[in-house]
């Protein structure tokens, strides 16, 4: 190989590799969108509104079946992702999760405790509000497991409660365990898993039209990029650049036969 044609190589390869770990961060990425800290106010805020605190209090005498007397919430929101369509399809770049609410306990003096989701407010940009109250405060509990840098993913479909990282998942508990507690599956892997059970049961398919448990939409606007189309993009530009290469070279030795 001639001496420009190293120079050259070498050239296109420090930009490329300039280049590629902004591509594999991305594709790395099958990772997720956290909530801003004025979303994490916002979420509690909603919580502590009286019609929000109504719905805890029906929950607890339900549950206790007698007046639950003063209810307190606790200061602090609980981010919960649940299983992306787009990651159970396969979609390049698909984060694993997205953020379906933010959880708030609240807690009666008789230390039962109740967990108000909240979710974006459709009707006020910006805006939080708590759509149900459930028993239990699964999620703060769980949360408390997580590893540093997780998040906490839910799998409505079978109860289940993952330690998200962008490296795999571990489950933490399930009514319907499909893998041990506490083992850790790789993300390629539980990407693998979750087609095979779920991709008939995407929206729009048959089973979530008669009512099964399917999922949500993905939220508009949230991260399903893909860095193919970069990858491809440098594997043209690297092609195109071996062609001209090749073409230069062959001029060259033509011209030198001929003098």
């Amino acid at each position: 190989m001639s001496e420009i044609c190293r120079k050259f190589f070498f050239s296109l390869a420090v930009a490329v590799a300039a280049l590629v770990p902004a591509v594999s961060t991305a594709s790395a990425g099958e990772w997720v969108t956290p909530p801003s800290a004025e979303d994490l106010a916002a979420a509690v805020k909603a919580a502590d509104q009286p019609r929000a605190v109504s719905f805890a209090r029906s929950n607890f005498r339900q549950v206790d079946h007698a007046e639950p007397g003063r209810i307190t919430l606790a200061g602090r929101g609980i981010p919960v992702y649940t299983l992306n369509p787009g990651f159970v399809a396969g979609t390049a770049g698909a984060p694993a999760g997205v953020l379906g609410s933010i959880a708030v306990t609240a807690t009666t003096d008789s230390g039962a405790k109740a967990t108000l989701r909240a979710s974006r407010d459709s009707s006020a940009p910006g805006g939080w509000v708590v759509g149900n109250v459930l028993s239990g405060n699964d999620e703060e509990a769980l949360s408390g497991k997580l590893r540093p840098g997780s998040v906490l993913l839910n799998e409505p479909q079978i109860n289940g409660w993952y330690d998200l990282s962008p490296a795999g998942v571990v489950l933490l508990q399930a009514s319907l365990p499909q893998s041990p507690v506490g083992q850790f599956v790789p993300l390629g892997d539980y990407q693998r898993t979750v087609h095979d059970r779920y991709a008939d049961k995407l929206p729009g398919s048959d089973y979530q039209r008669r009512g099964g448990v399917g999922f949500a939409q993905a939220p508009v606007g949230s991260d399903t990029g893909s860095s193919v189309p970069i990858v491809a993009g440098l594997v043209v530009l690297a092609a195109a650049a071996l062609v001209v290469v090749v073409v230069v070279l062959r001029g060259k030795r033509r011209a030198a036969r001929e003098s």
